[in-house]
């Protein structure tokens, strides 16, 4: 079995999705050239301008014209080169997008995979490290999913372009090429909405996504040699809709939960993960339910001390569960 970056995951499962089916179209900011993360480098040569498409400097424009070409029975791949420019598509995906199968009473859908490389820990500064996926989980239309693995790349994206509405496609830019895993050949599909245990361990769980699991994974390691404490450690993989039953059950099973985000605390959706136990795992609680997100300031520094002020790491996230696991 091949072992590949997220990166690689990601080209290899666009090319392979392109080779099976002619509908498939990409297009965004320089993709002809492989694009800033060079994600879709080769394609061009492979299957030509009509399918792989150099746009203007206009997100809006990029999702407009694949929300045209998805109701007209392409199945159309746009690339926002930085999560944080996606703000100006935003009408077209909330008010368009998102609302074409409600608004036709089911009559027409728009099968449409947004890209957006988000994230910081690259010292991106303002407007290349943002965390932007809470503003569409609120979005009902919407699927958003943020996978964190090469398997779970080929697997989420090959979901995501076969459904029929459309996906926000998160991808950490720091796991490019950072993360490296297995990737079988043939293709396979991880059914979007559903979550993943990456560790089991009966003292407390902790809920992440993206680059910040990897750092979950790693502080539940050190927990257990150090402190003897054993966490359960969740990959949502999907941010909507959220996996309410793995959810539940892991919650339950502990009693002690711990929520961590690279996006900014307040409205992040560690929020609305601590309401859903709340709301339907309160009598099995044996303690506060704790989150881990970003400060509430209005970008990640380009600083890289301010930057590592910013993001969540092992070492935080170790001294959050030790504060939980002590309670």
């Amino acid at each position: 079995m091949a072992v590949k970056s997220n990166l690689e995951a990601v080209r290899d499962t666009i090319d392979q999705l392109m080779a099976e089916d002619a509908s498939i179209m990409l297009m965004g900011e320089d993709v002809e050239e492989g694009g800033v993360f060079r994600a879709t480098e080769g394609l061009l040569k492979k299957y030509g301008r009509n399918r792989i498409m150099d746009t203007p400097l206009a997100e809006s424009s990029i999702v407009g014209v694949s929300i045209g070409a998805s109701l007209n029975g392409l199945r159309p791949i746009a690339e926002i080169q930085f999560a944080d420019f996606i703000l100006p598509a935003v009408n077209q995906i909330i008010s368009e997008a998102a609302k074409f199968r409600y608004r036709s009473a089911g009559d027409w859908s728009c099968p449409l995979v947004i890209r957006a490389p988000y994230g910081g820990g690259i010292h991106g500064g303002l407007y290349h490290s943002q965390s932007l996926e809470q503003l569409f989980t609120h979005q009902p239309g919407l699927k958003v999913v943020a996978p964190c693995t090469p398997y779970d790349m080929k697997g989420l994206l090959r979901a995501a372009v076969r459904d029929p509405d459309p996906v926000i496609y998160f991808e950490h830019k720091r796991t490019y090429r950072l993360i490296r895993g297995e990737v079988p050949d043939e293709p396979y599909e991880i059914p979007i909405g559903k979550a993943e245990v990456r560790r089991e361990g009966g003292d407390l769980t902790v809920f992440s996504y993206g680059l910040a699991m990897h750092m979950c994974l790693e502080a539940a390691e050190t927990l257990a040699s150090e402190d003897g404490v054993q966490a359960t450690v969740v990959d949502l993989r999907t941010l909507s809709p959220l996996d309410r039953e793995t959810i539940l059950e892991t919650a339950k099973a502990t009693g002690k939960i711990l929520i961590v985000h690279e996006d900014n605390l307040t409205g992040g959706l560690g929020g609305e993960i601590a309401a859903l136990i709340a709301e339907h795992a309160f009598d099995y609680l044996d303690g506060p339910i704790m989150r881990l997100g970003g400060p509430d300031v209005p970008a990640v520094p380009f600083n890289h001390v301010l930057e590592a002020f910013y993001m969540p790491s092992p070492a935080k996230i170790a001294a959050a569960m030790r504060t939980l696991a002590a309670y």
